[in-house]
């Protein structure tokens, strides 16, 4: 590492302001901890989300925050405690740090820990610095046929997988993506290769649905651009059959994709609720009970995730890097937000590369 006391990081200063300014470069005070270089970062939706509003329900930019959570890096330095990493290992870093004695980290739920410190999530600065430090056990080695972009995605990945593990996937089941931006489109991804028969895409934006097409659609559906009196659920069960999908993954958080999911999802299914949006929305909450349906909530990731996650990529059964649409040097990072932000529908995943 070097012998300078600061570094480079990309800060938000508030909403609407990106910085290039320089913070502290951490140091070992734990003897579990890591040290990282970062090598590259993915811009999450959250991450625009911050720079645009300042917050996401109750996490609230209250003074500047170093972004970025999607990252992958080789590691710098190592704590006296620290047996499974060396100097110098190809990594990509879990953002989230849980308090090790909570009784969701004992239930194996860390992600749900109320103390749980994650990366770019106010108050915790994030990951867009040229070295980070996190605990030992929560950074994970990297194939060597794996890239530190593919590394990076490894964290959108995580999510989709554990939407997937949650759905309880089986071989044939019919399954329907509302929402094509990047966490619907690895979902439907997922599940394909877990099995599923039938993968819909529900999305307003045709160029997203072209996309999704790319990523193993069976069928899509311009929720926009229906006939009138035709409906989304309508549309689907043509496709796949009358009873609806076994599982239904609702992406976006919008109120009337959630109002069709309930809708198209057959008797007995599983609806898997990764979208965040309006705090509070109307739905038809009476078709739950009477269709025994499954409602059931995901955040983020858990044990077993990223592990799964890198096993996945390093076997080649799903490639990550048709998803990387944008590519940008740090020095040029502020120019990639203010492009992701303006111009969302070009976009899949942007990486922003180094520091070098």
């Amino acid at each position: 590492m070097t012998d300078l006391t600061t570094q480079e990081a990309i800060v938000l200063e508030r909403p609407g302001k990106i910085t290039l300014t320089n913070v502290s470069i951490p140091k070992i005070s734990d003897p579990n901890e890591v040290i990282i270089q970062i090598k590259a970062t993915g811009i999450c939706g959250s991450d625009i989300h911050y720079y645009t509003h300042g917050r996401i329900a109750n996490y609230v930019v209250e003074s500047p925050m170093v972004l970025g959570h999607e990252s992958s890096g080789i590691v710098a330095l190592i704590g006296e405690n620290v047996k499974t990493l060396k100097v110098g290992d190809r990594v990509a870093l879990e953002p989230g740090i849980p308090d090790r004695f909570s009784p969701e980290m004992k239930e194996g739920r860390y992600n749900l820990d109320p103390n749980l410190k994650f990366a770019a999530t106010p108050p915790f600065d994030g990951t867009l610095t040229k070295y980070y430090k996190t605990m030992k056990d929560f950074v994970y080695k990297l194939p060597d046929d794996v890239s530190f972009e593919e590394g990076a995605l490894i964290e959108p990945l995580s999510v989709a997988i554990h939407a997937n593990k949650l759905a309880k996937i089986k071989f044939g089941a019919r399954c329907v993506v509302f929402g094509a931006g990047p966490i619907g489109l690895l979902a439907g991804k997922v599940a394909s290769v877990f099995g599923a028969a039938d993968v819909v895409f529900v999305d307003l934006l045709e160029n997203k649905l072209e996309t999704a097409r790319q990523f193993g659609a069976t069928h899509i559906v311009n929720s926009g651009d229906l006939p009138h009196g035709v409906t989304v659920d309508s549309v689907i069960k043509k496709a796949i059959g009358k009873k609806g999908a076994d599982v239904v993954f609702e992406c976006s958080g919008a109120e009337p994709c959630v109002r069709a999911g309930i809708e198209v999802c057959k008797a007995g299914g599983t609806i898997v609720q990764v979208g965040m949006g309006q705090e509070e929305i109307q739905f038809p909450i009476s078709i739950i009970p009477t269709k025994e349906l499954t409602f059931q909530g995901c955040f983020r990731y858990c044990q077993g995730d990223y592990s799964d996650s890198i096993e996945l990529v390093s076997s080649r059964k799903l490639s990550l890097k048709p998803f990387i649409t944008h590519r940008y040097s740090f020095k040029d990072a502020v120019e990639a937000f203010e492009e992701t932000s303006h111009h969302p529908l070009n976009n899949i995943k942007t990486i922003i590369e180094g520091p070098e």
